[in-house]
This record gives C-alpha cells, structure tokens and sequence, in this order.
C-alpha cells in the first residue's frame, strides 16, 4: 500500500471520527461484559477481595509490559498496534465464552483473562493517544481527548442497564458473544482510515537505540522536566486514594442493598451519563486556557463530589448524584493533562513517554487493589457492625451496617485525593507546568521523511500502513 493510495482514505476529524466511532462500540460491548463477570464473579464468590483482584491481575501486566510498548509503538505503526490490541481482546472473550458454555468458567479464568488482555492493552493506549498527535492539529487535542473520553464513558450510559437487562434472556454467554461482535466492529473502523506516522525529530532520534535503552528513554525524558514528573505524581497519589474505594465500589453498594442488581446498575449508569456530559462539555470547550486548573482542580472537585460523597451517602438518590458529580469532571482532568502532554511531547516520542507516564499514574493501582479487598473484608466491615472498634467514632456518620465499612474507605480516600490536588497548587513546576515548558513544534526538526519508506535503527523497513 502506498502512502498516495493510503491518503485516499479517510483522515484528519473524520478519520479520527470514524476510529473513535469504533470504540463508543467496541467499549460498550467491553463494559457490558465487565458488568456481567462482576454480577457472576460476586454472586459465585461473595468476597470484595475476589472482585478487586480480578482489576489486579489486569492492571499489573499491563504496567510491566509498557516501557517496552510504548517503545514499540514508536518503532512500528500505530494503526496496527491498536488493531492488534482489539484483537487480542476478543481472543480473551471468546475463551471465556466457551468456557462458560462448556461449564467450567471459574474465578481464577478471569485473573488470567486480565493478564493476558492487560499486555496488550500496554500498546492500545499509548498508540491511540499518540495517534491524535499526528491526525489533528494541536488546537484540536483537547477536543479530541474529549472525545476519548465520551467514547469510554458515553458506552457506559447503556452498558449496565442492558446487560441488567439481557442477562435474564441471553445469559452471560450471550452478554460475551455481543462483546465479540463489538471487536470485529472496532477492527475494521480501523482498516478504512488513513493514520500517518510521525516525523522523526532531533530528541526521537537522539532516543534511538537498542529496546532497551528506547524502553528506558520514556523514565529519562519525564525526569528531566520537573513539570512532567510533577504532574503525573499528582495523579500517581490520586489514583492511590480514590483507587482504594473505587475497588470495592460493586460489594459497597451489593451489601448495603441485599444485592440489589439494579441500584448498582443506576449507580454506575448515573456515572456515566455524568461522564458523557463531561466529555460532550470537554469535546466542544477545549478545556480552561490553563489546562492545569482542569487537572488540578478537577480532582478537587471530583474527590469532594464524588468519592467523599459517595461515601456519607448510604442511598440510591445520593449515590446517584456523587456518581454523577464525580465522574462529570473525569474527562475534564484526563482531558485536560492528555492536551498538556501532547503539546510539549514530540509526536514520535510519545508512544515511550505515554507508557512511562502511565506506569507512573497508575503502577500504585494494583497496590490499592490488594488493599482494598482485605481492607474492607477483615478492618473497616468488621469494624463498623454493631459494637465494632470504629462504631464509636463514624457510626453517626455512615451507619454500622453491611457496607458501612466500606463507606468509610471512601470518605478517607477522598478527603485524601483532595490533599493532593491543593498541594499541586503549591508546588510551583507543577502549577506553572505550561508557561515552563515549550510546545514540540517549536523544538527543532530532523527534517526526515515519515516512517513510512524508511529503515528503523536495525535496518529493517518500518511498517507501511497496513491494507
């Protein structure tokens, strides 16, 4: 295929259009199946640690293996890691599907499920972010991150209520059987578009070398510059404390409600409209003129209206609202850092840096996924029954009832996140991080041709875009 016949297809917003319009689908056969594992998972193992491993066993893979992709994806062609990605996605589905079918699905599949999905979704992320850097010009990324965002959480509007809802018709294999046709749908999205590739710049050839020394680039690049390495500490100590909570968000509200299907699913759909609101808002605003205040104080108010409120809530109105309120400002944060990043980031180092940036946000999340579990089964639960150690203390302000326990993580996991957020303001590489550091097109150029035609350092072609 070359690169005339390739542009012949779609590219630019509509191309990037049409790739997002594949994962609104895809994700919302993805979520619907999440929704449907957590129900059986819970109602075969009645433990929150089961279900919180189950995030684990996803996420740790996944952290491990992204130096090494994000420095992959730099080397090779974008289009075709995401489309891999998908892949590999549905190849998980399909085992769980017949091994429910045949009878023996058991806990510990979906531990493996998660794994396997979880190193290749190290590549997914980081090449669907880095693609928006070539596909749009800069003034668009915050709109385009906007859209990201409307495409993981608007899936999410439908997602728990028809799973709910289907589950009593086509069971949980059909439920996984509609979550495969979703990939498919996502794969050839991506077949029709044009995505090019990158530029080579003066620091993305300086990076050049072996894999490991590219997978080790991302970790010297974030901590040369204060300002990045700050930001990302913001969310690393974030996504810490509200992590802890959000763990053991289904057995909070299952236990406080006699198990109640359909108040966990309003609860998650309310967020997700919320979250779609924010991403139609990010999609159309842009983000603040200071996109630092969209992070900063986005996770202030989303800690404070979200995982706090949630927590001194114990029914379905107020869960409703802080799911709601919390997952408003998600798109507006994420959105809001995705654009920093792209602007001072050179599009053909992006794929190592993302990765790198990402292990650093998140490589405390599977600690808080082992915490949260045995925290809420064996401390906070127990302690706050009837005649319990914390009842003393909190039972006026969360009850001492089945889930109260659990309540209690995310009053503390809030307020804690919110500290976080304040002391972003006071640091000032952090607060300042835009005016310190310059926008990658005003970096000097290698002046070099894209990827496409060219030979990668160990002489072998790069990837062409595929058919």
């Amino acid at each position: 295929m070359t690169a005339e016949l390739s542009h012949k297809r779609p590219a630019g917003m509509l191309g990037f259009g049409i790739v997002w319009f594949g994962q609104v689908i895809s994700l919302l056969g993805t979520n619907m199946s999440m929704f449907a594992l957590t129900i059986w998972a819970y109602e075969l193992t009645g433990s929150a640690t089961a279900l919180a491993l189950v995030g684990f066993f996803f996420v740790t893979p996944m952290l491990i293996v992204s130096p090494f992709a994000g420095a992959l994806v730099d080397r090779g062609n974008r289009k075709l890691m995401m489309m891999i990605s998908d892949l590999a996605a549905g190849l998980a589905t399909i085992v769980l599907l017949v091994l429910f079918l045949t009878g023996s699905l058991q806990i510990w599949h979906l531990y493996i499920a998660g794994a396997f999905e979880g190193v290749f979704q190290a590549f997914q992320w980081p090449a669907y972010s880095a693609t928006i850097s070539v596909m749009l010009p800069k003034e668009q990324y915050g709109r385009a991150n906007g859209m990201m965002s409307l495409a993981e959480s608007g899936s999410n509007i439908f997602s728990p209520l028809l799973a709910g809802a289907l589950i009593g018709f086509i069971g949980l294999g059909g439920i996984l059987a509609i979550d495969i046709a979703t990939f498919v749908f996502a794969i050839g999205a991506l077949l029709l578009v044009y995505i090019p590739q990158p530029r080579r710049t003066v620091e993305g050839q300086k990076a050049q070398g072996g894999i490991w020394k590219e997978a080790g680039y991302g970790f010297r690049y974030i901590l040369e510059r204060p300002s990045l390495l700050g930001l990302q500490t913001v969310f690393m100590l974030g996504n810490f404390f509200v992590s802890i909570p959000f763990a053991i968000l289904a057995p909070m509200i299952l236990a406080s409600t006699s198990n109640n299907k359909l108040i966990y699913a309003s609860v998650t759909s309310a967020g997700a409209i919320g979250a779609v609101i924010g991403g139609l808002v990010m999609s159309a605003w842009g983000g603040p003129k200071r996109l630092v205040h969209g992070v900063l104080a986005g996770w202030a108010i989303s800690s404070l209206l979200g995982t706090v409120l949630m927590g001194v809530g114990r029914s379905l109105p107020v869960w409703v609202v802080a799911s709601f309120c919390g997952a408003f400002f998600i798109p507006i944060i994420n959105g809001s850092n995705q654009a920093i990043w792209q602007k001072k980031v050179a599009p053909d180092l992006q794929g190592r840096v993302f990765s790198i940036r990402r292990l650093i946000a998140w490589f405390v999340t599977p600690l808080a996924m082992l915490i949260a579990g045995p925290l809420a089964d064996y401390v906070f639960e127990p302690g706050m029954q009837a005649g319990g150690d914390l009842t003393t203390l909190f039972a006026g302000l969360v009850g001492a009832a089945p889930g109260s326990g659990m309540s209690l993580i995310f009053i503390f996991g809030g307020i804690l996140a919110i500290g976080v957020a304040f002391a972003g303001y006071l640091i000032p590489v952090i607060r300042d991080a835009e005016t310190i550091l310059p926008d990658h097109d005003v970096l000097p150029s290698a002046h070099a041709e894209p990827l496409e035609g060219r030979v990668n350092e160990m002489g072998q072609p790069a990837l062409a875009d595929p058919p």
